[in-house]
């Protein structure tokens, strides 16, 4: 089988006629189950679009928060850095003045 082509199997496998004349009954039967199947799958992915959208919240949220983790990584490693030169500064030799 071709992927893409798969079917899933359920308890009433034979669904296509076969030569011979269903009863309106059996009609009846086949046609209930396919709306049962029909509304099972239409659950599942209405569950699949609300889980696609919370997921898609959660990620822009946590895009939102590395965007301030890396503003404020860069705001730290330049005051680290300014920081640095002031000590350098402090403990430096004083330039004579000629």
């Amino acid at each position: 089988m071709c992927y893409g082509q798969q079917r899933s199997f359920s308890r009433d496998e034979n669904l296509t006629p076969s030569r011979t004349l269903q009863s309106p009954t059996d009609n009846a039967l086949i046609v209930q189950n396919l709306r049962d199947r029909l509304a099972e799958t239409e659950a599942r992915l209405a569950r699949a679009r609300a889980r696609e959208a919370e997921l898609s919240r959660c990620l822009n949220e946590m895009k939102r928060f590395v965007s301030v983790m890396e503003i404020r990584e860069i705001y730290l490693k330049r005051r680290f850095r300014e920081q640095q030169d002031d000590v350098v500064c402090l403990f430096s030799p004083p330039v004579p003045h000629s």
